[in-house]
């Protein structure tokens, strides 16, 4: 499938920045509870139909890539089970909160009109987990039909189906496996968020470098063959929703950089500049072949950093909660790369990506030094 990065971009054109980084983050929250939940399930489904060849696998749109550049919602389902020769969809859904009053969900998922009446959806199932309270539901469309209420739901700014507390939670049970799971879930969501302020920080720090040209007379100086400029600039365009006119000789030009005794936090912004041109662009064979190459060199640098208590470390003039957030960083944007590559441009020589930061030394670790740290 090849990559209409131009169209791509000329639909994403009207997000800003800061918006479309949040929707980014948002969606591979998402995915992440998704493929953490996906061998569990498996597991679930094989207990409904405990006679039968079963196999679920992750479907919709977001199925292989966790967001779309160009935005927008999948309505396929979250999961499909194949079950001998049959299909199931599971709509999955889970509860961040313990106090709410009601569990919402879309009219779109739960029925259809016929006849000018709402008919349920057949062949598909909810799971609901309920990770406060550790506790799961597997319910069919036709239980909200009949338990839930058609109202508004003022955060979605929309009318769904609303099952008031008392009912809903009567139909969870506890499973002792999601106590590891929603563990697991939360320290990634931690990370990620814990990474993302990376952005926020460089805006900060580039705020404060233009102030000091009005408040203290200072020069902003954009050197010429310098990485530090290279991101700047390309972090201005950015958040400006600009492309460079000549964004793949940039996308090569970037590649340069790419050294022997480049630091984390060279690396990540390298990674930065390659994720913001690699969306504009359509690559040529040539400039395929050399970012895939870079991408695995960047990762393997990365992943040589980590270190036994679960940070990351390439220089002492740095602390290590920095490097390690530059670590993060990084990793986050090249699994997306990844991902981004295989898909649109079907290279065989890149492994998929399964779950979202495998490629942190110890998932564990990190999240307990970051708690701990921050």
């Amino acid at each position: 499938m090849k990559l209409d990065a131009k169209t791509i971009y000329a639909q994403s054109s009207d997000i800003k920045s800061r918006t479309y980084l949040q929707y980014r983050r948002d969606m591979k929250k998402k995915a992440i509870a998704e493929l953490e939940v996906l061998e569990w399930l498996g597991n679930k489904v094989k207990q409904l139909y405990p006679k039968k060849r079963v196999e679920v696998y992750k479907s919709g749109g977001d199925k292989f890539l966790w967001f779309l550049r160009k935005g927008g919602v999948s309505r396929e389902p979250d999961f499909v089970a194949e079950i001998n020769n049959g299909e199931i969809e599971f709509e999955f859904q889970y509860a961040e909160k313990a106090d709410l009053e009601f569990y919402d969900f879309k009219v779109s998922k739960v029925a259809k009109k016929k006849d000018g009446k709402r008919k349920p959806i057949e062949e598909k199932f909810f799971v609901y987990i309920h990770k406060p309270l550790l506790k799961h539901a597997i319910f069919k469309p036709e239980w909200i039909l009949k338990n839930g209420e058609y109202g508004m739901v003022p955060a979605w700014r929309s009318r769904a189906f609303r099952v008031p507390r008392e009912r809903f939670e009567k139909l969870l049970k506890s499973d002792s496996a999601l106590k590891s799971l929603c563990h697991t879930i939360d320290a990634k969501n931690f990370i990620l968020n814990f990474q993302h302020k990376l952005i926020d920080l460089n805006k900060d720090e580039l705020l404060y470098l233009l102030q000091g040209v009005i408040d203290e007379n200072k020069i902003v100086k954009i050197i010429p063959k310098d990485l530090d400029s290279f991101f700047k600039v390309c972090f201005i365009l950015d958040n400006l929703n600009k492309i460079p006119q000549n964004a793949n000789l940039w996308l090569v030009y970037l590649l340069s950089y790419i050294g022997k005794n480049i630091t984390l936090g060279d690396i990540s912004k390298i990674v930065y500049c390659i994720d913001f041109l690699y969306s504009k662009i359509e690559l040529k064979l040539n400039e395929l072949a050399q970012l895939v190459s870079k991408v695995k060199e960047l990762l393997k640098k990365t992943k040589m950093c980590y270190k036994e208590d679960g940070s990351y470390r390439s220089s002492l003039k740095v602390s290590p909660l920095d490097e390690t957030r530059y670590a993060l960083f990084s990793i986050n944007l090249l699994e997306d790369l990844i991902q981004d590559m295989i898909f649109y441009y079907s290279v065989s020589d890149l492994k998929a990506i399964t779950k979202i930061y495998e490629n942190v030394g110890d998932i564990e670790k990190t999240y307990e030094l970051l708690r701990g740290s921050t």
